[in-house]
């Protein structure tokens, strides 16, 4: 049996777009498997893990804080990106807004924007201000009656010990006039009575004597 020649070359066509068709299906379908980024944020890190892109093209990745400050400036990159070490976050006690960019060098559809939201750190939350505490009432600087301290019986010895003697007078000082009696009254009076019996006898002497010569 001979076949025409027209037959063969449409089975051959046909076979041809099929394999073109499956080509293109696989074509098509590699890219889009392909630039996996997988990112992870917690309360004080950012890891990053980019895989699959071009190695033919210059990739580019950002990681920045919504309306605060890069955490990751642009960086470039080829087939794949990795974080060996996590990137940092700053403190916060509020929650913080992590936006994820890479751009794909190869094409623009392939590129990737997302954000996540870091929450607070329990170590970051501030404690509560301490309240002082108000004293109820002043406190009195005067002793109560309980705590007044008795009189002691027995007067202080160092008191005794360091009174002043009371001062001697000195016997180079002159005599001061005597005010009241004193020991040589009596022998003036016995003189004085003395003199009068003396007196008194001679004038009974003298009388006698004129008496006589008369």
């Amino acid at each position: 049996m001979t076949i025409p020649r027209r037959s063969w070359r449409g089975a051959g066509a046909f076979a041809a777009a099929a394999i073109v068709g499956l080509a293109g299906g696989v074509i098509s379908a590699g890219p889009a498997a392909a630039h996996t980024p997988k990112w992870d944020v917690t309360c004080s890190e950012v890891t990053l893990n980019l895989t699959a892109y071009s190695d033919r093209a210059t990739n580019e990745v950002t990681v920045s804080v919504v309306g605060g400050e890069d955490l990751l400036a642009k960086t470039e990159f080829g087939r794949e990106f990795r974080t060996e070490t996590p990137i940092q976050l700053p403190k916060h006690d509020k929650e913080l807004t992590v936006r994820l960019v890479v751009k794909a060098g190869d094409d623009e559809r392939y590129s990737f924007k997302e954000e996540k939201t870091a929450e607070v750190c329990e170590d970051d939350s501030p404690s509560p201000t301490p309240t002082e505490a108000t004293p109820s009432e002043t406190p009195s600087t005067e002793p109560s009656a309980s705590e007044t301290p008795e009189p002691s019986a027995t007067p202080s010895e160092t008191a005794t010990e360091t009174a002043p003697a009371p001062a001697e007078p000195s016997s180079s000082a002159p005599d001061l006039a005597e005010t009241g009696s004193s020991s040589a009254t009596p022998i003036i009076g016995g003189a004085a009575l003395a003199v009068l019996l003396a007196g008194g006898g001679i004038l009974w002497s003298v009388r006698k004597r004129r008496t006589a010569q008369h």
